[in-house]
């Protein structure tokens, strides 16, 4: 009769990425298909999903934005919420957290208050989760320095230890 295909079609993909994030308004989602490369800055004032290639920077700070599957992004990046399912290498910004979902593959630094990070997911960086957006950032004294964890995992066939390092501000 009917059997379904165990890999799924870019708008399936595209729809279970608008389902991992809540947006602020479905309706202002945009989407950068699977077949678009994009080289330069993208910006705007609506939520974003890239299932292309996107070189450059992109700058959502009010909005958010998921790397969908098929995304390919070597950007640094500044949005609200930052899901990421796909590949991506540069610098990430959060102004409220970053969700890293097991599909994906980062290679940069990742700063944003919340960070969660699924089981699978590869990723080799440092994490920042003492972040403040730059427009409200106020400089700290001595007195409010915090203390930074930094954590590098890497991937690979065997399971490698965790290593942790911790500096002072």
């Amino acid at each position: 009769m009917f059997e379904m295909n165990a890999t799924k079609s870019n708008a399936a993909r595209a729809e279970d990425s608008r389902e991992t994030a809540s947006m602020k308004s479905p309706a202002t989602l945009a989407m950068i298909g699977a077949s678009i490369h994009i080289k330069g800055d993208v910006s705007g004032e609506e939520s974003l999903v890239i299932q292309g290639r996107v070189e450059g920077t992109v700058n959502l700070k009010q909005n958010n934005l998921i790397i969908g599957q098929e995304g390919q992004v070597n950007a640094t990046i500044h949005a609200q919420t930052i899901t990421i399912e796909g590949t991506l290498k540069g610098d990430v910004f959060g102004a409220e957290r970053v969700i890293v979902k097991k599909t994906s593959d980062i290679h940069g630094n990742i700063s944003a208050p919340q960070v969660s990070m699924e089981e699978g997911a590869k990723f080799k960086g440092s994490i920042d989760m003492d972040y403040k957006a730059p427009a409200s950032a106020a400089p700290r004294n001595d007195a409010q320095s915090a203390s930074v964890v930094k954590f590098e995992v890497s991937s690979g066939a065997e399971k490698p230890p965790l290593t942790q390092s911790s500096d002072s501000k």
